[in-house]
């Protein structure tokens, strides 16, 4: 059974739902034969290894342990959903003080067990603040670590195709950028709706009020329906990032990114960009004035946050960053 690496993959988180997708997925994907699967809730964890075990993957060597030291010696790819998940009710943004402690201590531990790490991708919300601290603790550099911020993109794009009675793939050109949450901003001017331009729909302010709240919301309606947070999605999409990381096909979709430019300054967020073997990279969005102007109070949403938590010593100040990282 050939794979596309043979270098150790760790899923951290491995025991929930997220994590256990991730695990299976990976497998199914031929990433890698070995992967190790770390939680420290242990018999969560060993329910999830007796499932993979029972699907019998050809050559597979999965391992798991509740032993930070363990798990992340010589890690090469991670994948974190360590994080307490959002129930109904919350915004990713509740979840801040919490996630963010659990995300300083995994970046301590990258920084201690596994500082050649060539890619993490940042799972658990609020990602943006989380990915921000797992790159300032561990040390590494920026193009190494990505957030997941791709599901507002598919979700825009589920919410065209809903609305105009299209399969998904026919819907191109409608991103979101910055925040992964309530103040993300959307991106629609370029969008094509089976090839026809959104712009030439007669669209009503009613029809694009609907489309963004959809979209906007569409991980708390599936909290309202499913009684939990979503987790097939979230890992689909963060195992096709770790694959465009490990070589295999690129990830063209939006990716939270370290960015520190002229117009947007320390902060983690979703940017136009691609994951491939070097790691994430992005450009400058295009749009319009309306949707630059969103961009922009995302930004200042984000920063907001990102004060937040160097109030509550999470990270310190930011004219102390490079001290703690010296690649930024």
């Amino acid at each position: 059974m050939e794979y596309l690496s043979n270098e150790k993959l760790v899923i951290v988180g491995a025991a929930g739902m997220i994590g256990s997708n991730m695990a299976q997925t990976a497998l199914m994907l031929k990433l890698t034969p070995n992967i190790c699967l770390y939680d420290v809730y242990e018999p969560g964890l060993r329910g999830v290894v007796a499932e993979i075990d029972h699907c019998a993957f050809d050559g597979a060597n999965v391992s798991w342990t509740t032993d930070p030291a363990v798990a992340y010696k010589d890690a090469k790819f991670i994948i974190s959903s360590g994080g307490a998940p959002r129930k109904e009710g919350m915004t990713r943004e509740d979840l801040l003080r919490g996630n963010c402690q659990i995300a300083e201590e995994f970046g301590k531990y990258v920084k201690e067990f596994c500082p050649d790490v060539k890619h993490i991708v940042v799972v658990f919300n609020p990602a943006d603040l989380t990915g921000l601290v797992v790159l300032l603790h561990s040390g590494i550099k920026p193009e190494c670590i990505s957030t997941l911020a791709a599901l507002d993109t598919t979700r825009l794009q589920e919410a065209l195709s809903q609305e105009f009675g299209v399969q998904q793939c026919k819907v191109t050109g409608a991103h979101t950028y910055g925040g992964h949450g309530e103040a993300m901003a959307v991106f629609a001017s370029r969008a094509l709706i089976d090839g026809k331009p959104l712009s030439e729909m007669n669209v009503t302010p009613e029809q694009w009020k609907r489309i963004k709240r959809n979209t906007v919301q569409g991980g708390s309606n599936i909290i309202k329906l499913r009684g939990r947070s979503s987790f097939q999605s979230p890992a689909y999409n963060a195992v096709k990032m770790i694959e465009a990381a490990m070589g295999g096909e690129k990830f063209l979709l939006p990716a939270g990114c370290y960015v520190d430019n002229k117009d947007y300054q320390n902060v983690m967020m979703a940017m136009p960009s691609v994951i491939d073997a070097d790691g994430v990279h992005f450009t400058d969005p295009v749009g319009t004035a309306e949707e630059l102007a969103d961009l922009k109070a995302s930004y200042v949403h984000l920063c907001e946050m990102r004060d937040e938590i160097i109030e509550l010593g999470i990270i310190p100040p930011v004219s102390e960053w490079k001290q703690v990282n010296p690649n930024l």
